[in-house]
């Protein structure tokens, strides 16, 4: 905690690598986040299902782990992303059985008890990954409900192929029966907005009355083994069923965050709200997380809203309540700026940020999340050695947790 990068006011681990948010569930009145966690390291490997419940999108209890890595099971190299389920009143995690190095992925299921904090992975995959000799790697099964029926999606593609999101109807957790494609690269909306080799972490939710997909974007690069994560699309449009195959059809789509240091979301839809994190990966060298003991954050929670037919979004409303005291520059950890018009937030006299107009720029140590008014965000990280400053009208506000409780 004295590390002044660290992100005192997301929900992590204090040690190790994280990324990808997954399982987003309200169960009896506490918010649960899981993340893909390596508590060993500051790489990506033997990944785990990190956990953190709060009662007010404020205070973050870090749980024990959830799922972990066995050896000799489907799940030996790693957890990585899914999503969580109320079963029949049993809270259970579908999520990518990794088995070894080649990232072959299967869809495994695991159960808890009520507070979702004892979990039993299973032992087999419901879902071996289908043997489709246009994809090399599917992955990341995300489910939701519509037209009476429960759904799945998972993400496919393969590199310097095309990609596409895979359909299953799965009204019991043991039984997938094929949907068809949702969507691919034949789709000229997708094509433009989504480019990409493998579309990866879909959700697929109701905002506003829309359904919006939302998809990251995975490409080759030309060295053998590369990849660049290019950033994260939302797709709005239509959900059709066609007897037993499920269909969107986008009409408009557009970028969920212009920063550099986002990807990989995951949305919880509730009866009041769509609530939105993302992964914020490091823009430091490698050798620096080595030191410091831990890697990435989740970004704030996000409340999702459709306007003039883009998806746009703005810090939850419960976060308002860490807005403190007005101070004379950004001389804490963690403080917002709320900028009148164009400005920048420099960094040891470096631009990390620089706004056109009126917007709100959230720090928490190195984690920078600005909201302009068009609504779009811009997610970057900054790691100053001799602070913060600001450029242009502004107000610099201390963030802080209200009262002296902690969870």
């Amino acid at each position: 905690m004295t590390d002044p990068f660290f992100p005192r006011l997301h929900p992590r681990p204090d040690r190790g690598w994280i990324n990808d948010p997954n399982g987003l569930a309200r169960i009896d009145d506490r918010w649960h986040v899981f993340f893909q966690w390596n508590p060993d390291s500051t790489r990506h490997e033997r990944i785990h299902w990190g956990h953190a419940s709060s009662a007010d999108l404020l205070h973050w209890r870090v749980e024990p782990a959830a799922l972990r890595p066995r050896p000799g099971r489907p799940d030996a190299y790693g957890c990585y992303t899914g999503c969580l389920v109320d079963d029949d009143g049993t809270p259970t995690a579908v999520y990518s059985a990794v088995t070894d190095r080649s990232g072959r992925s299967d869809v495994l299921l695991a159960r808890a008890e009520a507070t979702a904090r004892n979990w039993r992975q299973d032992e087999l995959p419901v879902l071996p990954m289908p043997d489709d000799p246009r994809f090399s790697d599917i992955r990341d099964p995300f489910l939701f409900e519509f037209d009476d029926h429960r759904w799945a999606i998972i993400g496919a593609g393969r590199p310097g192929g095309d990609p596409a999101v895979l359909a299953y109807r799965v009204d019991k957790l043991t039984d997938w029966i094929p949907a068809g494609t949702l969507l691919d690269h034949t789709d000229p909306v997708a094509a433009e907005v989504a480019p990409a080799d493998i579309w990866e972490c879909p959700n697929l939710i109701r905002v506003d009355g829309h359904w919006v997909l939302i998809i990251s974007l995975w490409r080759a690069v030309s060295h053998p083994g590369q990849r660049e994560l290019a950033g994260v699309r939302a797709l709005l449009g239509d959900l059709d069923r066609d007897g037993d195959q499920l269909r969107f059809r986008p009409r408009t789509g557009g970028p969920v965050d212009t920063g550099p240091a986002f990807y990989a979301p995951q949305v919880l839809a509730t009866q009041e709200r769509a609530l939105l994190w993302g992964w914020s990966w490091e823009l430091r060298d490698a050798d620096e997380s080595v030191t410091a003991g831990w890697a990435g954050s989740l970004t704030h929670p996000r409340e999702l809203a459709v306007r003039d037919g883009r998806l746009v979004s703005r810090p939850a409303r419960e976060l308002e309540a860490l807005i403190g005291a007005e101070l004379t520059g950004p001389t804490t950890p963690a403080f917002l700026v709320r900028f009148a018009g164009p400005g920048t937030l420099d960094a040891d006299g470096a631009a990390v940020i620089t706004v056109a107009g009126p917007a709100e720029v959230w720090v928490d140590g190195s984690v920078v999340e600005a909201y302009p008014e068009s609504g779009t965000p811009f997610t970057t990280r900054g790691y100053p050695r001799n602070g913060w400053s600001v450029t242009g009208a502004a107000e610099v506000y201390e963030l802080r947790l209200p009262g002296d409780r902690t969870e």
